[in-house]
């Protein structure tokens, strides 16, 4: 009888701005995992520190020979430094974070985009599966995008390729968390959804956004509550963020030739198939071909598509 052939067992570290969740996985099956909240101060030093701590806690990892982190802003693969990551605590300046948590591990680390690995995830293993130019769409407090070319993540020279959130939908149009004007998260990202229905609140328009959500956040079930009670405001920022991301989607498919968009993220998976059918209408009717071969399906991973990812990236480097 041969041998068993032993299980490649890899780390995913998904890294957050308000959480760090991470699995190990043995031939893509996940065998542990562990989370906890990011800190919110102590810089560099203090995220490594709970990275270390919270892969730690998934118990015997003798056998793990890789460690991946999908992590927020602009990221240089190749050395895993984190050259700007406004979510992070004191990651405002270049950050080799790859370096770092390869001397706390004491195991190989790779840093990719949060988003990359995700839509590689999705790629891989989810939504994305038999289709090798696509792009995956996480539309939550802003709008993410990873874009997959001939079956690889396309990272392109600035580490920038897929933000398709800061593509511009309307010239001069609402500001943008960036600064910019126009873009599409300003349009479909909660954040800025939120901010359009506090100021037409603010200015007399009557809606159950501002009272459902209160003081806090206007999260992504406050949208789909108000949407149930026939809210007529958060009808129009839905409606909205859907002709936006139509108007964003049908360029990026005129451009590259797309034949799937993987939608996901807090608003796209809480909204569901609606809004997923709503986008893709909204795109079609923008195509220079109408008829292409193209669909917008729900991302399939949910919560763990970063930390698969991660996993993924650590197996193929």
């Amino acid at each position: 009888m041969p041998p068993r052939r032993q299980a490649n067992h890899l780390v995913g570290v998904d890294l957050g701005g308000t959480k760090i969740q991470v699995i190990q996985v043995a031939d893509d099956e996940i065998v542990a995992s562990a989370r906890r909240d990011t800190p919110p101060g102590g810089g560099p030093e203090a995220v490594v520190s709970a990275v270390a701590e919270v892969v730690g806690e998934l118990g015997d990892t003798k056998g793990v020979t890789a460690v991946g982190v999908g992590a927020p802003g602009a990221i240089d693969v190749g050395t895993g430094v984190v050259k700007r990551a406004p979510n992070l605590a004191g990651f405002d300046h270049p950050v080799p974070l790859g370096p770092l948590l390869s001397e706390a591990l004491g195991l190989p680390v790779v840093v990719d985009n949060d988003v990359n690995v995700a839509a590689l995830a999705e790629h891989r293993l989810g939504a994305g599966v038999g289709s090798d130019d696509l792009l995956a769409v996480f539309v939550g407090t802003g709008v993410g995008g990873g874009l997959v070319l001939g079956g690889q993540v396309r990272r392109g020279p600035g580490g920038v390729a897929g933000e398709i959130g800061h593509v511009i939908v309307r010239d001069g149009g609402r500001r943008c968390g960036c600064g910019g004007r126009g873009h599409l998260e300003a349009y479909a990202g909660r954040a800025g959804m939120e901010r359009t229905a506090r100021k037409r609140h603010d200015e007399g328009t009557k809606t159950k956004l501002v009272k459902l959500a209160g003081h806090g956040r206007m999260k992504s079930s406050v949208f789909a509550k108000a949407l149930e009670e026939a809210d007529h405001l958060a009808q129009e920022l839905v409606d909205e963020a859907a002709q936006a991301l139509g108007a964003a989607l049908a360029s990026a498919v005129a451009l590259v030739d797309l034949d799937r968009v993987v939608l996901g993220g807090g608003l796209g998976d809480r909204l569901g198939a609606p809004f997923i059918e709503a986008v893709e209408r909204e795109t079609r009717e923008r195509l220079f071909v109408p008829d292409a071969p193209f669909a917008v399906v729900p991302a399939a991973l949910g919560d763990l598509a970063g930390a698969r990812g991660a996993a993924l990236l650590a197996r193929e480097q």
